[in-house]
């Protein structure tokens, strides 16, 4: 037997997680949808807990925004409401360990260095939503859910 056919000999395991993450963001429905759908369906399957985190970026308000603490408050309130949604849903759907978590800054770095050290997912889900390359230019994938599958300290799917 050849060696490549000898690593080829091995056993399938069933493969279950303690607890998933989620990651929706706030300027794109669609791809977070996909991807929230997805983790619901895995937590609810293997009956773990969900958490879902969206991130406030600051860095895409402008200056005078951005140093305006009303401003900052009434944003990161809408947040907040937004995923206590998807919480809702979540709960609806029977998933009966449900987190969100809100905080702000560049989101694949704060879910990377603050948020999945804090909560522990054995997972991280989330979507990407790309335009289409012009010229030469050719991405696969969102720069934040590139960041975070390159950088995490947990598994990544990426959802399309």
């Amino acid at each position: 037997m050849n060696n490549r056919l000898e690593k080829l000999d091995f056993e399938i395991t069933p493969v279950t997680f303690k607890r998933v993450l989620v990651a929706i963001d706030e300027d794109d429905s669609a791809s977070s949808i996909l991807a929230f759908n997805y983790a619901v369906a895995l937590a609810k399957l293997q009956q773990i807990p969900l958490g879902i985190v969206s991130i406030l970026e600051t860095s895409d308000m402008n200056i005078f925004d951005s140093m305006t603490p009303d401003v900052i408050k009434k944003k990161r309130q809408s947040l907040e409401e937004s995923i206590e949604r998807y919480v809702d849903k979540a709960r609806d759907f029977g998933v009966e360990h449900v987190e969100a978590i809100v905080s702000a800054g560049r989101p694949g770095s704060e879910i990377v260095e603050h948020i999945i050290p804090e909560f522990k997912p054995d997972i991280l889900i989330c979507g990407s939503k790309t335009n289409k390359p012009s010229g030469s230019k050719k991405m696969f994938i969102g720069s934040q859910a590139s960041y975070m599958a390159q950088n995490a300290q947990c598994s990544v799917s990426v959802i399309r």
